[in-house]
């Protein structure tokens, strides 16, 4: 058959595999390991639940073999096999559409990051971070013809037939001069244990034996323990294992912050291992996320992409359900309705509830760091919104890091929490609106504040209440004549205009009286959803001596700018800076 290009994803990807820095090269056996487990898992629960396989001999193994003399290294497996087909598609392309996001993360450093490989379904591609060429021959299982595809990383590979007598994959690297380091047994040996103790399938690797008589001879012999990690019990288990494990399965380098470990027996059975990643994969913010939960039923593996097992603001979460109760063949359909899934969901939601409340001081900060936004998304979940409540933590105007419980404690004579929600955490410190008031005021900054505080409204019997929506006393019938005067000058760009006593020193503020706020309505309009035009009331700081000099000899350019500064303070956009520009300087002139 001709020879066939990669896609462009694949090239840029081959690209930075074959000339990038790498903090961590071992990483491309637990990979390829990884990888063969997968087609063995896949397998397994074809040979439970299709007719065509079921009659199929079912020897479940992993091999690998080094080669000294030709300078290679063999990884081969008895899992599902790949046709022509499957050829094309798995090793010529990436279908993921979150690729061009990892290409574009990955180019911006001198290094790959080895922690993104195994995430973005591209584990296979680095075999070429030590191999100047790879070879794979494959047969399907339940089908007759085999094929080889081969490849040196240059923008090309080739599928030829071939001979295979039983189904699987064999893949063969070819050493580069400078990664000749993994020829040595002992390393490979090491590596398999670090990353691959706890694939649930016999590894298999040919080693050298020394004899009494001072020669040597080659045996084959496991090197991993091969028992599923959550099937056994937890006093068996060492934090090296539960770690080592996480590795693995989460494709990651970095170490877990916390994890939990359950079995439920009774009506329903069923275990469960959850861990709380250290940094956010790079696929968080995206539709198309990977689930990092794995389902197994009696151990047979049946689905990696079902986001129902969990909530979507706990999609950072990694782990496995494994449950003794439903059926091999259950469909997605099926699953997403399921009594026994439904309770398994609910009762993990729990435990990783209780995981999170753990973590102490200092891992607390880094998983709200990288996790709180995507927590916050659950506000809108009334079931779980007070717990949701309890575990986030909050910036204020007194105190950072602080949590709900913490701002009771400190208020004991409020039952009311005030917050305000802006488009940054400078902006929010400085608002006008803190400035008449010692309140302690929490500070909202997070871009999904602004979706899902309007649907809180209180956290046990504290009610919450938004600063700009606190009671002020209205002078507005004092100052008849200026606020007539205001609204001619401004129109329809205001809702109303009031004179307050809410501001000390600040001449003027708009402020937002409805749920919807002008930082909402542009993120309603991005997501192409219809968003009224929100208009602000202007309150007047009778306090203040531009004020005053404004009711005793009113100038609307002053006006003009005092609004425009209002807008400033809160993060909005002019829609005519140079306006504005020429007002300020307008007043400059006149006043030297």
């Amino acid at each position: 058959m001709a020879k066939q290009e990669f896609k462009t994803e694949i090239k840029q990807l081959l690209h930075l595999m074959i000339h990038s820095l790498y903090s961590n090269k071992e990483i491309f056996l637990r990979e390829l390991i990884s990888n063969s487990s997968d087609a063995i898992d896949k397998l397994k629960y074809l040979t439970l639940t299709d007719d065509k396989l079921k009659s199929l001999k079912f020897d479940p193994r992993i091999d690998v073999k080094i080669d000294n003399e030709n300078k290679t290294i063999k990884i081969s497996d008895t899992g599902i096999g790949m046709n022509e087909t499957d050829l094309v598609e798995n090793l010529g392309t990436i279908a993921k559409s979150g690729t061009k996001a990892f290409l574009e993360q990955i180019e911006k450093e001198e290094k790959v990051d080895n922690n993104l490989i195994g995430q973005f379904g591209v584990g296979f591609y680095s075999a070429f971070i030590v191999a100047k060429k790879v070879e794979v021959i494959t047969k399907k299982a339940g089908e007759n013809e085999a094929y080889k595809w081969i490849s040196e990383g240059n923008g090309e590979f080739e599928i030829t037939k071939a001979k295979k007598e039983n189904y699987g994959t064999e893949i063969t690297l070819f050493i580069r001069e400078d990664s000749e380091e993994f020829l040595d047994e002992n390393k490979i040996d090491n590596i398999i244990k670090k990353y691959s103790n706890h694939i649930p399938y016999p590894i298999y690797m040919e080693k050298t034996k020394y004899l009494e008589d001072g020669k040597t001879e080659k045996e084959v012999a496991q090197v991993n323990s091969a028992t599923a990690l959550w099937t056994k019990p937890k006093k068996e288990l060492s934090d090296e294992d539960y770690a080592s494990f996480y590795e693995t399965m989460a494709h990651s380098n970095e170490k877990p912050l916390k994890w939990i470990h359950t079995k439920a027996e009774g009506t329903i059975e069923y275990t469960t291992l959850f861990y709380l990643p250290s940094k956010a994969p790079l696929d968080l913010y995206r539709v198309d996320y990977q689930s990092g939960v794995k389902l197994y039923i009696k151990r047979v593996f049946i689905t990696d992409d079902d986001k129902e097992l969990l909530p979507t603001y706990l999609r950072f979460v990694r782990g496995i359900i494994d449950s003794e109760d439903l059926p091999l063949n259950v469909s997605r359909e099926i699953l997403q309705s399921n009594p026994i899934l439904a309770k398994i969901k609910k009762t993990s939601i729990k435990n990783i509830f209780k995981m999170i409340s753990k973590l102490d001081d200092e891992k607390y900060k880094t998983f709200w760091n990288e996790f709180g936004k995507v927590m916050k998304e659950g506000l809108g979940d009334y079931e779980h919104q007070e717990k949701i409540l309890e575990l986030s933590k909050f910036d204020t105007n007194k105190r950072e890091f602080i949590s709900l419980d913490e701002y009771i404690q400190a208020n004991k004579d409020e039952k009311v929490i005030y917050y305000l929600v802006g488009k940054n955490k400078e902006l929010l410190k400085n608002s006008p609106l803190l400035e008449n008031q010692d309140k302690e005021v929490l500070l909202l900054s997070d871009e999904i504040d602004e979706l899902v505080f309007p649907m809180v409204t209180k956290y046990k019997e504290y009610e919450f209440k938004p600063l700009n929506k606190e009671e002020v006393k209205d002078l507005s019938d004092e100052y008849k004549d200026l606020v007539a005067k205001v609204k001619v000058s401004l129109g329809d760009e205001v809702k109303e205009v009031k004179v307050t006593d809410r501001l000390k020193e600040t001449p003027a503020v708009l402020v937002f009286d409805e749920d919807h706020n002008p930082q909402m309505e542009m993120m309603m309009r991005q997501m192409g959803m219809e968003a009224p035009k929100v208009k602000p009331v202007l309150e007047l700081n009778p306090n203040s001596d531009i004020i005053k000099k404004l009711n005793e000899n009113y100038k609307e350019e002053v006006l003009k700018v005092l609004v425009d500064e209002a807008k400033l303070t809160l993060g909005l956009e002019l829609s005519n800076p140079k306006e504005f520009i020429d007002r300020i300087n307008s007043i400059l002139k006149k006043s030297l």
